[in-house]
């Protein structure tokens, strides 16, 4: 994956929390009884905790928004400079890709571990703990002389924000029973895709221009740890464990199993990026790595239907249609919105030229349409039947993708198919990706709860791989056809009608991805009905 590539690809959260959504979450909190955030962490949620007061609630919604605002910032702050690491550090430009990578790489391939781990030992501890680790590395990574410690501290953080996303989306199920409350909750949480992406392209070009690059990591390395001490005052603790309760375990090697799986399929995805397709080690990599994960799939069956352990995942989950669907409509909506995001940039940077402010400037759309856009989804999610709001966000996703896709002259001003572009974009996906993450909840036994999270997510991180794989080789291959030779120059673009139609036909290959996102949601939930509203028993509770 290019520095290019990696820009936009990003998920999940604000710290900034809309002041009127926070008033709304507060009125309805009046109305539901919170339950203690850990009750379902851990075996002993049968135990009750005494109710959350508004105020601690509020500020445990903002605590796990942070985290996640905090892992798409790490990742969009630091892309910006890149070319200043490699110039101090001494990293070449065909390698400065990997200072991005690293991070996702490890990202990725430990969301399931830190899940389960989260289900077993608690989601507070393994939350916190996820935190202080990113803290930590963040504040060492620009001590850094050489490009190898530089890569392998980037690829630590990674591991440590895998450890909040999982956890954070568990605790929340946990702390709100399904009703209104839970859908800002969901809401706001998967509101830092359009937040994230513009507050880190716009810290990373303030950084730059103003200060070391160092500050950039610094900075982070702040955050990361309020957003510690926040979770260590603000999370609950787990009620006792009770003596009766069976002991949970983690099954070691179905980990070992999945994560070395996905690591090797993700890096062999990204460097297919780089080196060409046509390098013999890349198809043996995607070849073992399919390999590890059906053994994966074989062990954790084994497990579950033929001895009393305890699987990582339990696979037949995945019997129950709602489960798989919303797995897979996760997937290939990560592929089509990621995918316009990175081919947008492509577009804006290396065929018109502009500057990365000005593309920057381009993508403000996408927070402020986000926050409106969570507004409105949040209220939808208990009076719309879900397929509805899916069949929406999916449309939405289809058609952003289709207006970059269509032959509209490079001429045509912004405000006539860019604009529109970008909001329906994120119309799209702050209607998606809160849907998706409370199907999943709703769906799952609250012991799998993070571990759910987990999956989503890297069904998720999969997805966006899978998808920019497949748009790169369909990107070049038109470029080169369009230019009759094998040799094509990836340094200046500006104004090559080639490169054009290689970025028109990736984005049509987004236009598949959203259609094929809507016939599963389509089929596979209806008749699903309003999943966001509370339950009927709950109703009217304090007559």
């Amino acid at each position: 994956m290019t520095e290019k590539e990696i820009r936009l690809a990003c998920s999940p959260l604000s710290v900034e929390q809309p002041t009127k959504e926070v008033s709304t979450l507060e009125r309805e909190l009046e109305t539901h009884t919170i339950e203690s955030g850990e009750q379902a962490q851990s075996p002993g949620a049968g135990s009750s905790q005494p109710p959350l007061s508004k105020a601690r609630t509020i500020a445990l919604v903002a605590t796990l928004t942070g985290a996640a605002f905090l892992n798409t910032l790490t990742v969009q702050a630091v892309v910006i400079v890149l070319p200043s690491i490699g110039k101090a550090l001494d990293i070449p430009v065909a390698r400065q890709q990997w200072i991005v990578s690293a991070y996702s790489l490890a990202f990725g391939c430990f969301l399931l571990l830190w899940g389960k781990l989260g289900d077993v030992y608690g989601k507070r501890s393994i939350f916190i703990l996820g935190s202080l680790w990113v803290a930590i590395l963040t504040l060492i990574n620009p001590f850094a002389t050489n490009e190898i410690a530089f890569d392998l501290l980037r690829g630590l953080q990674g591991v440590g924000g895998a450890g909040n996303v999982p956890t954070a989306i568990g605790i929340l199920s946990a702390t709100f029973p399904p009703g209104k409350a839970r859908n800002y909750a969901f809401s706001l949480y998967s509101a830092g895709a359009p937040m994230g992406s513009v507050m880190g392209n716009l810290l990373g070009g303030l950084v730059a221009q103003y200060a070391s690059w160092r500050w950039i990591f610094w900075i982070l390395s702040i955050m990361a740890f309020l957003v510690t001490a926040a979770g260590y005052f603000v999370i609950p603790k787990p009620p006792p464990r009770s003596n009766t309760e069976p002991k949970k375990s983690i099954d070691w090697v179905g980990a070992l199993l999945v994560t070395v799986g996905v690591l090797i399929l993700l890096f062999a995805l990204a460097e297919g990026n780089v080196v060409g397709w046509s390098k013999p080690y890349i198809p043996v990599l995607i070849v073992a790595s399919i390999l590890c994960i059906i053994t994966f799939v074989i062990w954790q069956l084994y497990q579950e239907k033929r001895t009393r352990r305890q699987p990582l995942m339990k696979i037949t989950l995945f019997k129950r249609l709602k489960v798989s669907a919303a797995m897979l409509a996760m997937a290939v909506f990560f592929s089509a919105f990621n995918n316009y995001l990175i081919f947008s940039t492509y577009f804006y940077q290396e065929y018109l030229g502009l500057s990365a402010i000005q593309t920057t400037l381009r993508f403000i759309p996408t927070g402020v349409v986000g926050i409106l856009t969570v507004l409105v989804t949040s209220q939808l999610l208990s009076r719309v039947p879900i397929h509805y709001i899916l069949m929406w966000g999916m449309t939405c996703v289809g058609l952003a993708n289709l207006l970059m896709a269509v032959p509209i002259p490079p001429t045509e001003t912004y405000w006539a198919y860019g604009f529109p572009a970008m909001c329906l974009a994120v119309f799209g996906a702050d209607t998606l990706f809160p849907s998706l993450l409370l199907l999943v909840a709703h769906n799952l036994p609250p012991e799998d709860q993070a571990l759910g999270g987990g999956l989503v997510n890297a069904l998720g991180q999969i997805g966006r791989a899978i998808g920019l794989a497949i748009g790169t080789a369909i990107q070049v291959a038109v470029q080169k056809s369009q230019e009759g030779t094998r040799v094509v120059d990836m340094e200046d673009n500006v104004g090559d009608h080639a490169y054009l139609h290689g970025l028109h036909a990736a984005q049509w290959l987004n236009v598949g991805f959203a259609a094929t996102g809507f016939l599963v949601v389509a089929l596979a939930f209806r008749g699903a009905g309003v999943i966001g509203g509370a339950p009927k028993c709950r109703k009217k509770q304090s007559r």
